[in-house]
């Protein structure tokens, strides 16, 4: 998925550190921008904050829908990445990839599609069908030692296991048994967790990451502060046990994400990652005048063929100390 924000914010992402004078539970609340040309599909971003940049490696989080009829309609020409892997989780709806490794694949609700852009890809996202369209799409930061790794693609289809209380979906890392195979460059969690109505769910996690909650449906609580649909909860590392609650007489449903904190600064700004102003500068210059870094996505079929970059901000990019506790 690209960042299609006419005059995309600097992302400055400082290290993380770990102390202790943030609260237990923080609530991240989500702007609404937009996704897909003219008529525009509204999403919810909470990932990056000026406050908080970073969860673990996991460094953009949009959620969006449900929604149906034209307002559903997906249509993300090819466009550039560097840096990091995005993560395609969809609740409901089919979305169709295709990327410049030659993948075509499509993208449907409790299957993990995970995009490695390491030195340079694009790909295209076009929906399918009228039904609803309801998913959120992630990025994932890669480590110096990953980012100018090759082009890649892992589809997985997570069995769904049971807790009291709830089932979970691990699609990435590991959780209440469950092992995904897929090979993340850092530590990570991605699990989606389905919660039964008026259920105190508490179960263990790693004490060395720290962890985000996106409620996509129901209201619930995290650590007993209340995260309503779109609202990212923050739990910072050194907890055993995180503790979830639906207070409601409904069913509730959470993307669990976690991580080790990410201990190298970042620059991002629009869809790249990088270290400092000045590769961003050859990053937009290089997918501007055609360069082969990127390749070329075959059989979309848009009225665009692919994404212009927007102009770059006069100031120059520089990463901030910011405190990811």
């Amino acid at each position: 998925m690209s960042n299609l924000e006419t005059a995309p914010a600097e992302v400055a992402c400082g290290a993380s550190q770990v102390t202790g004078d943030t609260p237990v539970v923080e609530v991240l609340r989500p702007r609404e921008v937009p996704l897909g040309g003219p008529r525009a599909m509204p999403v919810q971003r909470t990932l990056p904050q000026r406050q908080r940049s970073l969860i673990g490696a996991w460094c953009f989080v949009d959620h969006y829908g449900p929604v149906t009829g034209s307002a559903a309609r997906m249509d993300v020409p090819p466009h550039p990445h560097t840096g990091l892997q995005t993560v395609s989780w969809l609740f409901s709806g089919e979305v169709e990839h295709r990327d410049s490794a030659g993948v075509h694949a499509m993208v449907r609700p409790g299957e993990l599609n995970l995009m490695t852009a390491g030195a340079g890809i694009c790909h295209s996202e076009v929906s399918v069908g009228t039904g609803v369209l309801h998913g959120a799409q992630l990025w994932v930061a890669l480590p110096d030692s990953a980012r100018d790794s090759g082009r890649d693609f892992a589809h997985y289809r997570p069995e769904t296991v049971s807790m009291p209380g709830a089932r979970a979906s691990v699609f990435l890392g590991e959780l209440a048994g469950s092992r995904s195979p897929v090979t993340t460059f850092t530590p990570l969690l991605g699990a989606q967790l389905d919660v039964d109505a008026r259920t105190d769910l508490e179960f263990e996690i790693d004490p060395t990451f720290e962890h985000g909650v996106l409620c996509d449906e129901g209201d619930v609580e995290l650590g007993g502060v209340a995260l309503s649909v779109a609202e990212l909860g923050y739990q910072g590392p050194g907890h055993r046990v995180l503790r979830l609650r639906n207070p409601a007489d409904r069913p509730a449903r959470v993307l669990l994400l976690g991580g080790t904190p990410f201990c190298e600064e970042l620059v991002m700004w629009w869809n790249f990652v990088g270290r400092s102003h000045d590769e961003i500068v050859t990053y937009r210059r290089l997918w501007q005048d055609g360069a082969d870094r990127f390749g070329a996505v075959d059989g979309y079929r848009g009225s665009v063929t692919r994404l212009p970059a927007p102009p770059m901000p006069r100031t120059r990019l520089v990463p901030r100390a910011l405190p990811h506790q």
